[in-house]
């Protein structure tokens, strides 16, 4: 009539006795989750960055030298190193407002 077997609760579940630490609990999955947690604030902090250089250029008169290409390349490659620096620095908070998210309480101390 039915092939689902019935559930016995007073055996005790085998999946959950293989999986007693969270896949948080793991160093690698911590230090994975840390280092795309910092690349995405330094994404965040990058965005930032252009859309004020692109605004600046957008008021700039036009023989500004921020209207300049190689200005322009020079100031965006400077941009991504500062945004990269920052984020490692956590200056935005933002690597750590993911991390709260996505680690236990005490996996997830700033460093």
């Amino acid at each position: 009539m039915n092939n689902v077997n019935a559930i016995d609760p007073g055996t005790p579940d085998q999946a959950a006795d293989q999986d007693k630490v969270a896949p948080a609990a793991d160093k690698a999955y911590v230090a994975k989750a840390t280092k795309a947690a910092i690349e995405f604030e330094s994404f965040f902090i990058s965005h930032m960055l252009h859309q004020m250089r692109e605004s600046t250029r957008a008021i700039a008169p036009d023989d500004s030298p921020t209207k300049d290409k190689v200005n322009q390349d020079m100031t965006d490659m400077v941009d991504n190193m500062l945004a990269g620096n920052m984020a490692h620095q956590r200056a935005f908070g933002v690597a750590d407002a993911i991390l709260r998210q996505i680690l236990p309480a005490p996996l997830n101390k700033s460093s």
